[in-house]
C-alpha cells in the first residue's frame, strides 16, 4: 500500500484511543450522526499507556479542589451509563478513605471539596481508624475522610468497553497503527499514519507522553513523565478485598501512596508517589524500577500496612503527560480544526468520561459547558510566559500530584 494512498475520509477522527480518547469515540459516536474514527498506535488495551495497570482511584471529594468537582460528578454518573450500556462492573464503590495528620494540606483541601460539594462522607477520628480498618498503621494524631462516592475504577477492561461500545454504535478504529504526522488546510485535516492517509473534518489527539511529537504547539505546555506502579503480597489476603478494605489515599512520615483493594486474588496495590522525572523517549524509557526505587517503596509500604510482605510482587511504570501546575489542557487550536486533551498529570482517568465528552462537544460544537476557563491553552500559554517572567498570576492553582 502507498504510504499517500487514502485510506479513510471522516468528519472527526481521535488519534490515541486511550482514557480520554475511547471516551471521546463512544460519545462521538452515541450522540451525533457524524463520521468517526479512532487511529490507535497499539492494540486494544495494551501495557503501554497511562491507563494501564489494573486500577485507579475514582474521587468525588478531590484535594486538588472544588475545581474538579463538576467534572467528577459528571464521570461518575457517566461511568455509571457506561456500564449500564456494556454489562461490565467498571467502577467498584467502595469509598476513598484518606489518611494523615490532622491538618494536613490533602486533608484540608479534601475536606473543602467535601464543603463546597456537599458531598456525602464521613470522618474519622484515630481510634475509629484503628477499629474499622486495622489494615493500616495509626498514629494517634491521624485522622481520616471516607469519601463516599468514591472507589476504584478497572481502568484498562474501562478503556477496552469504551472502544467496544464506540464501534457498536459505529465507530472504527484503526489498531496498531502509528500516526507520523498531522497537517491542517482549509479543507480539513491529513492525519499521515503508517497505513496511508486520513482526511477529516476534525481531529481529537489524546497522545498522553507522545503528545508533542504530535502536536509540537504544545511543547512548551506539557512534558513526558512516567509514574511508577507497585503491588505488595498481604499475610492475610482475606483482609484486603473489597468487601473489607476500601480505595485509600495515606500521608505519613511526609510519604503519599494510594492504593486499590485486592483484585487478582493475591496482591494489592500500594503505590507510593516515586515519580520518575521527565522522560525524553516514552517508546523506551524508562521500563523498570531500579533496585533502590524498589526498596524505598516497601520501606513505604511496609510502614503504612504491617501485614505485607516486605518486597514488591510487581510492578510497572506507565508515560504519561503532565502540565506544569497539573490542570488539564482541554481546548481548540486557534485553526479550530485540531481539539488537544493533554497533561492529564496522572490525575486525569478517574474523570475520562467527562473529559471525553468535553472533546467530543468541542469537536461537535466548539464549545462545552465542563470546559474550565483553567483547562484552556490561554491559560497554560499565560502559566508558561509568568513562569518565564518569574510572575505569579491571579488563577494561579496549587501543583498537587493526584491519582
Amino acid at each position: 500500500m502507498s504510504a499517500a494512498e487514502v485510506i479513510r475520509t471522516v468528519d472527526v477522527a481521535v488519534v490515541g484511543a486511550g482514557s480520554m480518547g475511547s471516551m471521546a469515540l463512544w460519545h462521538l459516536a452515541r450522540s451525533t450522526g457524524m463520521s468517526v474514527l479512532g487511529v490507535e498506535q497499539y492494540g486494544p488495551a495494551h501495557g503501554h499507556a497511562a491507563f494501564a495497570g489494573e486500577s485507579r482511584l475514582f474521587r468525588a471529594a478531590n484535594k486538588e479542589g472544588a475545581l474538579y468537582t463538576a467534572a467528577a460528578l459528571e464521570a461518575r454518573a457517566l461511568w455509571t451509563e457506561l456500564e449500564r450500556e456494556t454489562g461490565r462492573q467498571l467502577l467498584l464503590k467502595t469509598g476513598v478513605l484518606a489518611i494523615a495528620p490532622e491538618g494536613h494540606p490533602f486533608l484540608e483541601s479534601t475536606q473543602r471539596s467535601i464543603v463546597e460539594g456537599d458531598l456525602p462522607h464521613r470522618f474519622l477520628d484515630a481510634a475509629e481508624l484503628r477499629r474499622e480498618y486495622p489494615q493500616f498503621t495509626v498514629e494517634d494524631g491521624d485522622i481520616g475522610i471516607m469519601d463516599l462516592l468514591g472507589g476504584g475504577l478497572r481502568s484498562e477492561l474501562a478503556v477496552a468497553t469504551a472502544q467496544r461500545a464506540a464501534i457498536r454504535r459505529g465507530a472504527e478504529i484503526l489498531y496498531n497503527t502509528p500516526v507520523l504526522g498531522i497537517d491542517e488546510h482549509e479543507s480539513g485535516v491529513v492525519i499521515s499514519t503508517s497505513e496511508g492517509i486520513v482526511h477529516a473534518q476534525k481531529v481529537i489527539v489524546t497522545t498522553g507522553a507522545w503528545t508533542t511529537r504530535i502536536v509540537p504547539e504544545v511543547r512548551d505546555l506539557v512534558s513526558a513523565i512516567a509514574i511508577p506502579l507497585t503491588w505488595f503480597m498481604p499475610e492475610d489476603i482475606s483482609q484486603f478485598t473489597p468487601d473489607r478494605f476500601p480505595c485509600w489515599m495515606r500521608d505519613l512520615d511526609g510519604d503519599h501512596a494510594f492504593g486499590v483493594p485486592a483484585l487478582d486474588g493475591y496482591s494489592v496495590k500500594i503505590a507510593p508517589t516515586t515519580r520518575i522525572d521527565t522522560i525524553e523517549d516514552p517508546d523506551t524509557d524508562p521500563r523498570e524500577l531500579s533496585r533502590e526505587q524498589l526498596r524505598r517503596c516497601t520501606a513505604i509500604a511496609t510502614r503504612m500496612f504491617p501485614g505485607i510482605l516486605p518486597e514488591v510482587v510487581r510492578s510497572s511504570i506507565h508515560p504519561e503527560s503532565a502540565t506544569a501546575d497539573h490542570v488539564p489542557i482541554l481546548d481548540v487550536s486557534e485553526s479550530g480544526r485540531t481539539i488537544i486533551g493533554a497533561g492529564f498529570s496522572g490525575n486525569g482517568f478517574k474523570f475520562s468520561p467527562a473529559y471525553g465528552r468535553v472533546l467530543a462537544q468541542l469537536a461537535e460544537s466548539g464549545s462545552s459547558a465542563l470546559q474550565h476557563p483553567l483547562f484552556t491553552l490561554g491559560h497554560h500559554r499565560r502559566r508558561a510566559q509568568a513562569r518565564a517572567d518569574d510572575l505569579v498570576l491571579a488563577d494561579d492553582y496549587p501543583v498537587l500530584q493526584g491519582h
